[in-house]
């Protein structure tokens, strides 16, 4: 169960995390529209862990893996941000979030 200050924090880093990459989205994810799904903070708040949507690039994986390589100029960006609201910005932990292809996978197969 997430402590109240974990959601807080968590509910912050998607806020600003998501206008991020609506505003960067060719430089930092190719083009890709990235949308944030979850972001889950550690107890300790040093580790959050990003679940992201990508439409609109052909190589998803692509675009996940030029995310991951500027993971460290996000958190350096969230840090300018949100300085005045967190003292320590954590550790970003980027994931694909694939519950929608999961769900029409098994809407399709409920319809055959």
């Amino acid at each position: 169960m997430a402590s109240i200050r974990q959601n807080k924090v968590s509910e912050l880093l998607k806020r600003e995390l998501s206008t991020y990459f609506q505003q960067n989205a060719r430089s930092v994810c190719k083009g890709a529209m990235a949308t944030v799904t979850i972001v889950r903070v550690s107890r300790d708040l040093a580790v959050a862990k990003v679940y992201l949507s990508l439409f609109g690039v052909p190589d998803v994986k692509e675009a996940y893996e030029e995310i991951k390589s500027h993971s460290a100029s996000i958190r350096m960006e969230m840090a300018k941000i949100i300085r005045n609201q967190l003292r320590k910005v954590p550790e970003f932990q980027f994931y694909i979030d694939d519950s929608l292809d999961y769900a029409e996978t098994i809407d399709n197969l409920l319809k055959s």
